[in-house]
């Protein structure tokens, strides 16, 4: 972190605790996201305590997974002094471990509710996204998570960023690329194409939530390698030469890697992670729909195997063809396609 902070990472202190920016930005994505999966379950009559429940147990446990993450790739630095893997106020968590800790409680949480994972990763997956790019401003605040050397000028007349931004950007008298808002806006177009392409009817269920896999790895590989803070590993040097080759295309568009001390590693360990991710997710989604796991459609009605009665999926102008009357209500459900149970 620079010498010279031009936003206090403090937000304000009570008494001798002080709340920093960086907590208040990470809650306020968890915050927005969840709100974002809560009005995508609205639409398919869930009910708004399970998304709450799945922030309240996913936060903990994916900030858990991210230390461990973490720390596993940077023992070096806690093997003399093992108290320090507590203090993450500190700093170290990783963006790949927090995933997979919410995706671990998610499963065990969505199968104790009686419902298909598939189903409420997809209505979540938007929502991720959104807690993503609001907690990369955290970053910008920290001055943390940059990318390498570039000129005041390619930030203000190449990128025309605020000065607030290009202000930030200058850690001790060097400016850097702010790969905090190109993730930001990556994440952006990301909820976008989600928001447009979920009531396509070629879309079966569990697709939106590994397209967000797909997508967020294709961002991380290229964005990944402009930092200069990556954790990484010495890995052969064909495996080097491939995933460098991987990125040249970066080159056109002027961006150069950021250093990387040989002596360090020379694999970006969030690279090679985010090829398999995108490999993984292409796979499934081909696998799935071969063994016939993906027959349900996204807009489908999503039923808990706990209750007695489906709960229909709602759109915001009309009702989902199919979907089960309300209890007491003797009138058939429109449309002629049976409700799909999974």
């Amino acid at each position: 972190m620079g010498a010279l902070l031009a936003i206090n990472p403090i937000a304000f202190s009570i008494g001798p605790l002080a709340v920093h920016w960086y907590g208040l930005i990470l809650g306020l994505g968890a915050v927005i996201g969840m709100l974002i999966a809560m009005r995508e379950g609205k639409r398919f009559g869930l009910p708004q305590e399970l998304f709450m429940d799945i922030l309240l147990f996913g936060v903990p446990s994916a900030i858990i997974c991210a230390r461990i993450y973490y720390v596993a790739f940077q023992w070096d630095q806690y093997k003399d002094n093992p108290l320090k893997v507590f203090a993450i106020w500190e700093g170290g968590i990783a963006i790949y471990g927090a995933l997979i800790g919410a995706v671990i409680c998610a499963v065990i949480y969505t199968r104790i509710k009686g419902y298909s994972f598939w189903r409420i990763a997809d209505l979540c997956a938007p929502g991720l996204l959104a807690g993503q790019l609001i907690g990369r401003w955290g970053n910008f605040v920290n001055q943390e998570a940059y990318g390498g050397e570039v000129s005041e000028s390619f930030l203000r007349d190449t990128l025309h960023l605020p000065n607030f931004i290009v202000n930030q950007m200058n850690i001790e008298g060097v400016f850097h690329h702010p790969t905090f808002l190109y993730e930001s806006l990556w994440n952006v177009v990301g909820i976008l194409l989600i928001f447009v392409i979920r009531r396509r009817k070629f879309v079966r269920a569990g697709e939106i939530f590994i397209g967000y896999f797909i997508w967020y790895a294709i961002g991380r590989f290229f964005i990944e390698a402009l930092r200069t803070d990556s954790l990484a590993f010495q890995g052969p040097n064909w495996l080097a030469s491939l995933i460098h080759g991987m990125w040249t295309p970066m080159t056109w568009f002027g961006f150069e890697e950021g250093y990387l001390d040989a002596a360090y590693g020379n694999v970006r360990i969030s690279q090679l992670v985010a090829i398999l991710f995108f490999v993984i997710a292409i796979a499934l989604i081909i696998i799935r729909r071969k063994n016939g796991q993906a027959n349900i459609r996204y807009s489908d009605p999503i039923v808990s195997s706990k209750l007695s009665t489906a709960l229909p999926a709602v759109d915001e102008t009309h009702r989902v063809e199919g979907a089960a009357p309300s209890a007491g209500n003797d009138k058939k459900p429109s449309g002629d396609d049976p409700l799909r149970k999974e």
